[in-house]
């Protein structure tokens, strides 16, 4: 069965369509709540609730393509995640001091895995991994970020910048030679 027989027969509530579309997309759709959220259990509930309020809103969708019902589903869950990261209010601003700026060279994660470069994001402080996330992988602008979020949109870019120091003084403390200290 393709994903619009699927779809058509989940939005008339079958359950084996709506178990299709889980296995389907469960895999890639858990990544993003992982990108957001440390805690894998809370990732795995995250991932429950969007899904149940995916099949409780599939009536009103109308299926145009399989790319446009992955960004759907990928906004749901990144705004579930959203919300339980509001809800338990962990956007918490980190001391300057652990963000010091680095020089990028463009070259500097090219010899790092998926998996290294995930590791890296996901230790962020949760404010600087969520705008980080929603800023350079969602490719969501600052002002659309702060409304989210309900931070300033300097906020955002601020703790965008910051997110960016500390991958970069964490790749060294890794060992990972990329680049250098403005200072110098």
């Amino acid at each position: 069965m393709n994903i619009a027989e699927l779809i058509k027969k989940a939005q008339q509530g079958h359950s084996k369509a709506q178990q299709g579309l889980f296995n389907l997309y469960a895999d890639k759709m858990m990544l993003v709540c992982r990108r957001y959220v440390k805690n894998s259990e809370d990732a795995e509930e995250i991932l429950l609730d969007g899904f149940t309020k995916f099949f409780n809103s599939l009536p009103s969708f109308t299926y145009q393509s399989e790319a446009a019902l992955y960004m759907w589903l990928k906004k749901i869950m990144i705004n579930e995640c959203l919300m339980l990261l509001r809800k338990n209010n962990v956007f918490l601003t980190v001391a300057e001091s652990a963000a010091e700026d680095f020089l990028l060279e463009e070259e500097a994660l090219n010899n790092l895995s998926a998996k290294e470069i995930f590791d890296l994001i996901i230790q962020l402080p949760v404010g600087y991994r969520t705008v980080f996330n929603l800023y350079e992988i969602e490719g969501i602008e600052h002002k659309e970020i702060a409304s989210l979020l309900g931070i300033a949109e300097g906020t955002s870019k601020s703790q965008l910048s910051k997110a960016k120091s500390l991958l970069q003084k964490n790749l060294l403390q890794k060992g990972v030679v990329y680049g250098k200290r403005k200072s110098q």
